[in-house]
């Protein structure tokens, strides 16, 4: 008798878009859906998603994704999901109430509140009392706590600032009703519980969506108890964490998907970030390995293996997965990450202003020219990070005379987000010692043959681009593949991986690229405490 064929449904929702996958033992699509990620902007600065319509989303994709594969939820061997990470809700799990809408990580709402945390005495004196525990005890965990700042990104101020001005959410919590959830818990809550039929489900989340939240210590493997000493959150409201080979994640509850599911027990196999996802899609499982996600915005996440380094330069430490072994020991990997927050953007903003259009033209328009004719552009709409760590710097051009043409525009954008990108592995190297050979792109943007042969060329590295840009999706297939025993190893993925395009660096661009490289570091002082 034939072995049945396996099937995984792989969920992914990003910023942008949400986007479920079917794919066989193999790693061969058989069917997908996507929709857009409606992100609401009710005042400047705020970026929200209205839960119940993301649902609403999410339930049609992985419905439709089954329908174009041509399966029957019958047919489907497991379920698997990546999320952005930071973004978050409170509200009432057994009432469905919100008490507001997610709060993406883009979001800025909190800003001033970070401004005012991170020039207070009281940080100032952990951040001090924390170096001093460093110099006596020489532990990672304290060096790091010496440069500890809240960033926007994080849940943390974005959290106590909706704790500060919304009543209900106030009332909520002093009646103890209220508990936060991540995108992925939520997610994980309605899938498990059929959209609150049986409310008494597990309220988890999964290490890498923890890790990154400003909530979350990676060298103790648990929730800060910093979160109440010094911001009075209670832990209770916070999911219980878990390891990325869990197993115990139950089943799709048939209820929420028609009738067509019913009888249908679909394992949870496995849930993790989106950036840990891409790292499993691209293959980063060896220490040193290092990928970069060109999206919305750029992420650059260098594997540190079973270290957990303090990094001192705005970079920060990160559980990158962790896995049971059969022995019932856990394995925590860790990494280091970076990010430019504005570089999809920067090309979604210059298309909205008629620079092109279509991005798909912009490499093209940028090799037009020979170079920018000494124009540049500051990639700041969010500040600036690593290692220039200035959220208040501004972005623009300058440099700019009446013979700048529309395509040294165009070019000045794609070089500025590369800089941007070879500052990263600048720093990365220089925090870790690890001198860097290749790096693997996934992402949007990493389509784009310019921004490629560019980030070859400004670095000095091999840029390795795969034939499948949906690292994501695929790095969430192979963690459930793996949890669900359709592959055993490692090693047994190796075969799915498929390079489409290697850039090599012309090393005869290196010097006058750093040139303009420095030239625009320059920059960067004109730009910077611009807010």
């Amino acid at each position: 008798m034939t072995a049945m064929k396996a099937h995984i449904a792989a969920l992914d929702v990003g910023t942008t878009y949400l986007r479920c996958f079917v794919l066989d033992e193999n790693c061969a699509v058989e069917g997908s859906a996507a929709d857009a990620v409606e992100l609401l902007n009710p005042q400047p600065g705020y970026f929200e998603i209205e839960p119940e319509g993301l649902w609403r989303k999410i339930v049609k994709v992985i419905r439709e994704s089954i329908h174009n594969a041509k399966l029957t939820p019958a047919d489907i061997s497991c379920l698997t999901i990546s999320t952005q990470r930071c973004t978050f809700l409170t509200w009432n799990h057994r009432t469905k109430e919100y008490y507001h809408n997610f709060i993406t990580w883009k979001d800025l709402r909190a800003d001033e509140l970070v401004q005012q945390w991170n020039s207070s005495c009281l940080l100032r004196f952990m951040n001090g009392f924390s170096y001093s525990l460093y110099l006596l005890t020489r532990q990672a965990r304290f060096l790091a706590g010496s440069v500890l700042k809240l960033m926007n990104g994080q849940v943390t101020p974005r959290l106590l600032y909706e704790i500060a001005h919304n009543k209900q959410l106030q009332r909520a919590l002093h009646e103890k009703k209220a508990r936060l959830e991540l995108l992925d818990s939520w997610i994980l809550y309605k899938l498990r519980s059929g959209n609150g039929l049986d409310p008494d489900v597990a309220h988890i989340t999964d290490i890498t969506s923890s890790t990154a939240t400003g909530l979350y210590d990676p060298f103790t493997l648990s929730w800060s108890p910093l979160v109440r000493w010094m911001f009075g959150i209670d832990s209770s409201v916070l999911p219980r964490v878990v390891e990325n080979s869990y197993r115990d994640f139950g089943y799709v509850h048939p209820s929420t998907f028609g009738q067509e599911w019913n009888n249908t027990k679909i394992p949870i196999a496995a849930s993790l970030s989106d950036q840990t996802a891409a790292m499993w899609g691209s293959q980063c499982f060896a220490t040193g390995n290092v990928k970069i996600t060109m999206g919305t915005g750029a992420f650059l996440n260098l594997v540190t293996g079973p270290d957990c380094k303090a990094v001192i330069s705005g970079m920060y430490p990160l559980v990158a997965w962790q896995l049971k072994r059969a022995s019932k020991q856990i394995d925590t990997i860790y990494c280091i990450e970076g990010a430019a927050h504005d570089f999809g953007t920067v090309v979604t903003w210059a298309q909205s202003c008629g620079l092109f259009e279509s991005p798909a033209e912009t490499a093209a328009i940028a090799e037009s020219v020979p170079d920018t004719n000494d124009v540049y552009f500051m990639p700041a709409f969010s500040g600036l990070g690593p290692p220039v760590n200035d959220y208040r710097a501004a972005s623009g051009f300058i440099g700019m005379t009446p013979s700048t043409t529309k395509a040294h525009l165009v070019r000045a954008l794609l070089e500025s987000i590369v800089f941007r990108v070879v500052q990263l592995i600048e720093t990365a190297e220089h925090e870790t010692g690890h001198k860097l050979k290749v790096i693997k792109v996934d992402g949007g943007v990493s389509r784009n043959d310019f921004v490629c042969q560019f980030l070859a060329d400004a670095s000095g590295l091999r840029v390795e681009r795969a034939d499948c840009s949906e690292s994501s999706i695929m790095g969430a297939t192979f963690l459930a593949g793996v949890n669900h025993g359709i592959w055993h190893t490692l090693d047994d993925l190796k075969r799915f991986r498929h390079v489409e395009r290697i850039f090599e660096p012309q090393p005869k661009q290196f010097d006058s690229i750093a040139n303009r490289m420095q030239k625009w570091s320059r920059a960067i002082e004109r730009f910077s405490g611009w807010y």
